[in-house]
């Protein structure tokens, strides 16, 4: 299995995630034009894609979905409350939230989260005995959500600010108590406390998502996890809004080496 990113933040987000003969695509916030542009760094096109999965409705997650599975002709699949938002598309597939269900050589978890949304969703991708989780646009932590994500083999995890950048920035007061609430997004030392819930002996790749930039930097995100966790600060990788993530490989029966216990 492996996975990539075409980039995460509030200016667009996009998954990407491929076994075997199945390349899904998780969101799509970005122009066509753009989405094209940042699959070819990727060595990837839209005819590769099996089928384009929406967590929520929200622009940066969405607004490129319905344009570009019209495009290229790609399946789109959604819950039955996001699939009602998800607006301009002609057909989309609903899986229920609650049910794992198979799409491809996948089989995928939804995990319904906290957010400001109809019906949100992130997910747990198993293929061949491998594992990840995708989890972003979380207001707060559930014990499901722990119970879902322990054991992985890749966590792409959201950490998207640090409480103090924000309270003391310049956000109106409105969008910081939306971040802030229950219903908003995780912060860096909310996503170290999922963390400590987890076994991640397994973990092979841990990666920071929807960093934002005004409230939160690379850097912080970067010292905070890898001094929580005890790991190699090198090992961990953050996607970047511009630039997206490289291919990560999730390998079989491999014991992450990175993870330094005290």
């Amino acid at each position: 299995m492996r996975f990539a990113s075409l980039g995460s933040g509030s200016r667009g987000n996009s998954t990407l995630i491929e076994h075997g003969d199945t390349l899904l695509m998780i969101d799509n916030g970005f122009s066509i034009k753009e989405t094209d542009k940042r699959m070819v760094k990727l060595g990837v096109t839209a005819e590769d894609i099996s089928a384009i999965l929406v967590t929520h409705e929200h622009g940066d997650h969405a607004s490129g979905v319905a344009r570009y599975a019209k495009r290229y002709d790609i399946p789109v699949w959604a819950s039955h409350g996001t699939a009602r938002m998800v607006k301009n598309l002609a057909t989309i597939q609903i899986f229920n939230s609650h049910k794992p269900f198979d799409l491809g050589e996948f089989s995928i978890e939804p995990v319904l989260v906290p957010h400001d949304a109809r019906e949100p969703t992130q997910f747990v991708f198993r293929a061949n005995t491998l594992k990840l989780g995708v989890m972003t646009d979380i207001g707060s932590i559930t014990p499901h959500m722990a119970g879902v994500l322990t054991g992985c083999d890749a966590l792409l995890l959201e950490c998207n600010y640090d409480r103090d950048m924000l309270v003391n920035g310049p956000y109106p007061e409105s969008v910081k108590r939306r971040v802030l609430g229950h219903w908003g997004h995780l912060d860096n030392q909310q996503a170290i406390g999922l963390l400590e819930q987890l076994d991640i002996d397994k973990l092979q790749h841990l990666v920071l998502a929807h960093i934002s930039k005004k409230n939160n930097s690379h850097e912080l995100v970067l010292d905070s996890v890898s001094a929580a966790i005890q790991c190699d600060r090198a090992w961990l990788q953050v996607i970047d809004q511009d630039e997206g993530l490289a291919w990560c490989n999730i390998e079989k029966n491999t014991q992450s080496k990175n993870i330094l216990h005290a």
